[in-house]
């Protein structure tokens, strides 16, 4: 059910941004008075679920969900429509448009893809405004995997600044680490302060590794539910059990359980429960990943203190441009890493698996909404690329032209398109064999 839930989200905001930045490229066709022969969520190759035709437009929804389009009369597009482009142009072609006219053509799903994303931000601001966990609220420190130790840090450390800037939201600190390159840490250990060094490898792991820094929160664990293995449900461990120690030890914090039965995987430890007032030990042999078998509810703002930022109308708005200008920047950063030698940001890449996997296994409309509109955000600016048969692609040969004066021939725009796209193909079966892979591990 959880993956349906998923699955249903993904394809909902799918929609949406596809219809949202097709429409760019249709509003602007219309008011330079281009024809506008298709307008298509998804791609029809052979047949459509839906059309209807309404003036010289047909609309449809197609049954192939890897994007949408809009088919200009006049235009080498995603179509390879030859043989209008063999006829004599037409006032109400795309190429017989001026060069700006053509510009704002192209950049106009772009432009509505940033303009959503901002508006979403907005109105997220206004219903929900941002709540976050101060830095200087994570009294217990943090929690390090195998990874973090191998950086330089230690569970219990409470990190104070990165590059020596004070983070506000702890959250925060880990994309500013990566983003930012950053080359040290600030972290609070045993009352005295350290900096921990970081390097491009170090930067390499944290991308590829999740779960590198968390958060120390005290160790309590009432049983809530069994997971489909569960040696401890086998044993006689029942829902509402308290877990008070293993093998007699009483842990402060909940890192120490984890790692005490990570070190005895496989092995037989005695588990001491609470249950109605009554202490009872009883045998549990663990799994090979060193896991009792127990699920529980776990919500951090028992532990934390959280900050809320409330706005009205007129201040949601500045707040949301904040947001959507921060999120833009902090993705454009992200791709230095992905061509960088040392970090091989590209290993990274992820496809449909790994978009999807964004969303929750349950319907919440708050992470819906920032979820579509970070993606508005990732539509807009993969877009850009200078690749032939994206958006950018067309840019770049209408700047060249507006530069020297001298527009490419259509057998070049074609060609340029047929290289656009096997390198778009590519970079496709690349990020969804990454997921496959990552699936297999």
């Amino acid at each position: 059910m959880e993956v349906l839930v998923k699955i249903a989200q993904f394809l909902l905001s799918l929609s949406l941004l596809i219809v949202i930045h097709e429409l760019g490229h249709f509003i602007f066709a219309k008011i330079f008075k281009c024809r506008v022969e298709k307008f298509y969520l998804f791609f029809n190759a052979g047949f459509s679920l839906f059309k209807t035709k309404k003036g010289e437009t047909e609309y449809g929804i197609g049954w192939i969900p890897l994007g949408g389009y809009v088919k200009i009369a006049g235009m080498i597009d995603e179509s390879m429509d030859k043989e209008q482009m063999k006829q004599e142009p037409k006032p109400w072609e795309f190429r017989s448009k001026k060069a700006y006219q053509r510009l704002l053509i192209m950049v106009g799903g772009v432009l509505m893809n940033f303009m959503a994303a901002i508006i979403i931000y907005i109105g997220m601001s206004y219903a929900w405004g941002k709540e976050y966990l101060p830095t200087e609220n994570v009294k217990y420190g943090i929690t390090v995997n195998e990874v973090g130790r191998d950086i330089g840090f230690k569970n219990g450390d409470k990190i104070v600044s990165v590059e020596n800037e004070p983070i506000a939201d702890f959250f925060e600190i880990l994309p500013t680490i990566m983003f930012e390159m950053a080359e040290s840490v600030q972290v609070e250990r045993d009352g005295q302060m350290i900096d921990v060094m970081i390097n491009e490898e170090d930067i390499a792991k944290l991308m590829k590794i999740r779960g590198v820094l968390g958060l120390r929160y005290p160790f309590e664990l009432k049983v809530s539910d069994f997971p489909s293995e569960s040696p401890a449900k086998e044993t006689g461990i029942e829902i509402g059990d308290e877990i008070v120690s293993i093998d007699g030890i009483q842990f402060e914090y909940y890192d120490q359980f984890t790692e005490y039965l990570n070190n005895n995987k496989g092995k037989e430890v005695a588990v001491t429960v609470m249950r109605s007032g009554t202490e009872i030990e009883m045998p549990v042999t663990l799994t090979s990943e060193g896991l009792l078998g127990v699920n529980r509810n776990n919500n951090i703002s028992e532990y934390f203190e959280f900050a809320r930022l409330e706005y009205n109308f007129f201040e949601a708005i500045p707040a949301g441009l904040k947001r959507g200008w921060k999120t833009s920047g902090d993705y454009l950063k992200q791709f230095k890493l992905i061509f960088n030698r040392t970090t091989k940001g590209y290993e990274s890449l992820g496809g449909f698996i790994t978009i999807g996997s964004i969303f929750p296994g349950i319907w919440n409309w708050k992470v819906f909404w920032d979820m579509t509109a970070f993606l508005s955000i990732i539509l807009g600016i993969m877009n850009m690329l200078p690749i032939p048969a994206l958006d950018g692609g067309h840019v770049m040969f209408v700047l060249y032209e507006m530069v020297t004066g001298r527009k490419p021939s259509d057998k070049f725009f074609e060609y340029a398109q047929y290289v656009g796209l096997i390198v778009l193909l590519f970079l496709m079966l690349y990020a969804n064999a990454n997921d496959v892979i990552r699936l297999f591990r």
